[in-house]
């Protein structure tokens, strides 16, 4: 059949509306899932994203069982097939016995359901971090505390990082043994030690950095062959900051956010790092001009991402200096592609219009579809997750061109995008 003149123009109307919309046959428009854990009900909610708005509709059973209690970082292993979901578990209180930490493993199903495959317990006391490395071989675990026996005591409180090689196959995970240490009785340990009370790890190239708020340090490891992590000549890396909060890393260059208000920088501030290379491998050295002080009238920084370019730094911030405007925010910096040094994002020295962003009460984490156009965070407080429209030229971030705000499973913590299933 032949269509006339007005019909081929209707015909072409309708397209581009639905294009306009996300409206696609047989789901080509979602670009990713997205997964964001929730604490009240043990829950992860799944989303997919809509390539042409960056809208969020739930997964057909959404939400999911995280299979353990107070699920709070979640890792997905690169080609989108596996998710990892660290559950720390709930410390004893009175006469309610402890609930034990666990890593869920889940399988992403075509249509983005998860289905859960089993539980995986790491070798420390209470996990609150996971990682895939860049090739998808193995998880790194952050555990709170190392086991304090007496054929490797654990007087100081330090932490530890179980390593799991992952089955490309299966997702499925087998313990690493550190076989560069041996407790009295010359058994190697289970796990790789670190400094107290580590909150979150990252890896830049060939290291593995991992934070640590006991006593604001950081703690690195050289990633070596089949898994092994190596102490560098630099164990512990003195920061000077007062209450480390994030880390993240881009390319050579590591970001530190520090919540501590100063007389300078009453929001706090970003402490910028080269990675050391050679004999001085995995070691943090300050970027030249040192710290950055967050933007005015912004207070807390919570976590920090630097976007799929590399261009732009993101910091949330969880409260405002602001006595008229609480509301928490994105801190957004320009990152200098020759030097890594940092200024705010705007023009002459000055924030641009509309920085720092405005969103839902109580950010936890952030992320990027692998488009480069949409950006979300999940927020604690407000129980939303809150969307941006994300400019990877200027890095300037807008807002969502049909809804900016989404719900999501009560008190959300940190979220993670599964960008294809391959």
């Amino acid at each position: 059949m032949r269509l006339s003149r007005i019909g081929r123009v209707s015909l072409a109307l309708v397209a581009s509306v639905a294009l306009g919309l996300g409206i696609t046959a047989c789901g080509s428009g979602t670009v990713a899932y997205l997964w964001v854990l929730g604490t009240q009900y043990n829950q992860i909610a799944g989303f997919k994203v809509d390539h042409y708005s960056g809208n969020l509709t739930q997964v057909v059973g959404s939400p999911f069982s995280s299979n353990g209690t107070n699920p709070i970082s979640i890792a997905v292993k690169p080609g989108g097939r596996y998710v990892y979901v660290v559950n720390k578990g709930v410390a004893a209180s009175g006469t309610t016995p402890a609930t034990p930490g666990n890593i869920a493993l889940f399988s992403v199903g075509g249509d983005g359901t998860l289905t859960f495959q089993q539980s995986y317990t790491s070798r420390g006391n209470t996990p609150v971090w996971a990682t895939v490395d860049t090739t998808g071989s193995y998880l790194y675990v952050l555990d709170s505390e190392y086991p304090d026996t007496p054929e490797y005591p654990n007087p100081n409180h330090l932490g530890a990082i179980t390593v799991f090689v992952i089955d490309n196959n299966t997702g499925r995970l087998q313990l690493v043994p550190n076989q560069q240490i041996k407790d009295s009785n010359q058994t190697q340990l289970t796990f790789f030690p670190v400094g107290p009370a580590p909150t979150m790890m990252r890896t830049s190239g060939s290291c593995l950095f991992t934070m640590d708020t006991g006593d604001q340090t950081i703690f690195p490891y050289a990633v070596g062959a089949n898994g092994q992590l190596t102490l560098t000549a630099n164990s512990t890396i003195a920061t000077g900051a007062g209450q480390l909060t994030s880390i993240t890393a881009n390319g050579t260059y590591v970001y530190l956010t520090d919540a501590n208000p100063t007389p300078d920088s009453p929001g706090g501030r970003v402490l910028p790092y080269t990675v050391g290379t050679g004999s001085a491998a995995c070691s943090l050295n300050t970027l030249t001009g040192g710290p950055v002080n967050n933007l005015p009238l912004t207070s807390n920084p919570v976590y920090s991402m630097v976007d799929n370019k590399g261009k732009t730094l993101y910091v949330l911030n969880r409260s405002s200096l602001d006595p008229n405007n609480k509301a928490s925010s994105i801190s957004a910096f320009t990152i200098d592609p020759t030097t890594g040094k940092l200024q705010f994002l705007g023009t002459g020295g000055s924030p641009s219009a509309g920085n720092p962003y405005p969103i839902d009460a109580g950010p936890v984490c952030m992320v990027e579809d692998p488009t480069n156009q949409w950006a979300y965070t999940s927020n604690n407080i407000a129980g939303t997750i809150s969307g941006k429209r994300l400019d990877s030229n200027s890095g300037e971030l807008r807002e969502l061109p049909r809804n900016s705000t989404f719900p999501t499973v009560g008190q959300p913590t940190c979220m993670a995008l599964s960008p294809s299933v391959n």
